[in-house]
C-alpha cells in the first residue's frame, strides 16, 4: 500500500510530521480581498489561548466583581411585572418632561415612580406612561389622585386618561419564578445536548464547561441592565434566552472543531495545541458572525435613539453586549478550561475518547 503524502492539504493546513502551518497563499489572498481572518493578520504562532487563559479569567472576574459591587451599592429594581403594581397611560397635547411628572407623582402618593414619553407612529399621537412598582396597586383614589394632580400641574396639556393596568403582587412573583425555571430549564437542555453530542471527546465536562460560560455571559447581559438603571421585567428574559442560543453555537463549532481535530492528529498533538488550534481555525467565522450581528443589532439601537423607543433600545445595547460576551466566554474561557480540566493531573486529555472513533 502507498506511502500517505505527509504533506497533504487539509482545509488550508498542511498534516504531517512538521507542526501545523498555515496556508500563506491563503492568508494572502484573504488580505487582497479584506476578509478579517486570524491567522492573516496574526500568524498562528503568536497567540496561545491556553496560556492566556488565566489573564482572560481575570478579565472576566474583574467585570462581574464590578457588577456585583454596582447591584449591592444601588440596589437592583424589579419591573412591575415581577413585582406588581400599577401602569397608567395618559394622553397628552404639547411639551412634557416625563422625569418632572414622575417626581411630581412620586412626592404626592410616596412611591417610586418612572415615567415615559410613548409615540404611535400611525397617528403621531403621544402618551405619557406612569409606572408604579410595589407590593400594592393603587386604588381607585389614588389613580383619581394622579389624575387630577397631573392636570392641575399641567393644565395646557389637556391630560386624559387612556389605560390603567395593575398587577398584584402575588402574580408578580408567579411570574418571576416561571421565568427564572424557564431559564433553568433552557439551560440544563442545552447542556444535555452537548454530552449528547461531544460525547467522544467527553461529553459530560464539555457539557459543564459550556454551562459555565452560559453563566458567565447572562450575569454580564443582567449586569448591564444594572448599570442601565433599567429595571428587571421581561425584556431581560428576551435578552437572557437570545444569548444562550448565540453563545451556546459558538461553543459547539469549537467543540465540533476540537472533535474533528482529534480524529485528524490522533494524539500526535498535545490536547492544549489542539485547542488551540481548533481555536484558530473557528476565530474567522465567529469573528465575522459577531460582527455582522452586532452591526445590525447596532442599527436598530440607533435607529431607537432617533425615534426614542426605549424598549428597543432596552432590548438592543444588552444584546450587544452579550454577543460580545458570549463570543469572548466561548474563546477565551470555554475551550481552554476544558482543555486544562481534561489535562488534569498528568493526564493526555485523551484517555475518555469513545471507542466509535474510527482507527
Amino acid at each position: 500500500m502507498p506511502e500517505r503524502d505527509k504533506t497533504a492539504k487539509i482545509e488550508g493546513f498542511y498534516v504531517g510530521s512538521q507542526p501545523v502551518m498555515v496556508d500563506e497563499a491563503k492568508s494572502k489572498e484573504d488580505r487582497r480581498r479584506g476578509l478579517i481572518t486570524f491567522d492573516s493578520y496574526f500568524g498562528h504562532k503568536h497567540l496561545s489561548f491556553y496560556k492566556l487563559r488565566y489573564l482572560f479569567l481575570g478579565l472576566s472576574g474583574l467585570v462581574l466583581l464590578t457588577g456585583v459591587i454596582f447591584s449591592m451599592v444601588f440596589g437592583i429594581q424589579l419591573d412591575i411585572q415581577f413585582r406588581g403594581g400599577s401602569i397608567l397611560q395618559y394622553s397628552y397635547t404639547g411639551d412634557l418632561d416625563p422625569d418632572a411628572a414622575a417626581e411630581l407623582i412620586e412626592n404626592e402618593i410616596g412611591q417610586p415612580v418612572s415615567a415615559q414619553i410613548t409615540e404611535d407612529f400611525a397617528t403621531d399621537a403621544t402618551s405619557l406612561v406612569v409606572n408604579l412598582a410595589g407590593n400594592k396597586s393603587l386604588t381607585t383614589d389614588q389613580q383619581t389622585q394622579i389624575r387630577e394632580l397631573l392636570t392641575s400641574s399641567y393644565p395646557d396639556n389637556n391630560i386624559q386618561v387612556e389605560d390603567v393596568q395593575t398587577v398584584d403582587a402575588f402574580i408578580g412573583k408567579e411570574m418571576l419564578i416561571k421565568g427564572i425555571v424557564a431559564l433553568l430549564i433552557a439551560s440544563v437542555l442545552i447542556v444535555g445536548y452537548v454530552w449528547v453530542r461531544f460525547i467522544s471527546i467527553s461529553g459530560p465536562s464539555a457539557g459543564v464547561f459550556a454551562l459555565l460560560a452560559l453563566l458567565h455571559d447572562i450575569l454580564i447581559a443582567f449586569f448591564v441592565f444594572v448599570f442601565m438603571r433599567s429595571p428587571i421585567d421581561e425584556t431581560v428574559l428576551a435578552v437572557v434566552l437570545s444569548i444562550l442560543g448565540w453563545s451556546v453555537n459558538d461553543t459547539i463549532v469549537i467543540y465540533d472543531r476540537i472533535r474533528e481535530n482529534s480524529r485528524l492528529y490522533r494524539g500526535k498533538l498535545s490536547l492544549q495545541d489542539l485547542t488551540d488550534l481548533s481555536i484558530r481555525q473557528s476565530l474567522t467565522r465567529s469573528l465575522n458572525t459577531a460582527l455582522c450581528s452586532f452591526a445590525a443589532i447596532l442599527i436598530a439601537y440607533i435607529f431607537a435613539l432617533a425615534y426614542n423607543i426605549e424598549s428597543i433600545k432596552t432590548f438592543t445595547l444588552p444584546m450587544m453586549i452579550g454577543i460580545l460576551a458570549g463570543s469572548y466566554s466561548t474563546i477565551f474561557l470555554a475551550a481552554p478550561f476544558w482543555s486544562q480540566w481534561k489535562t488534569r493531573k498528568g493526564r493526555s486529555g485523551y484517555e475518555q475518547r469513545a471507542k466509535h472513533i474510527e482507527e
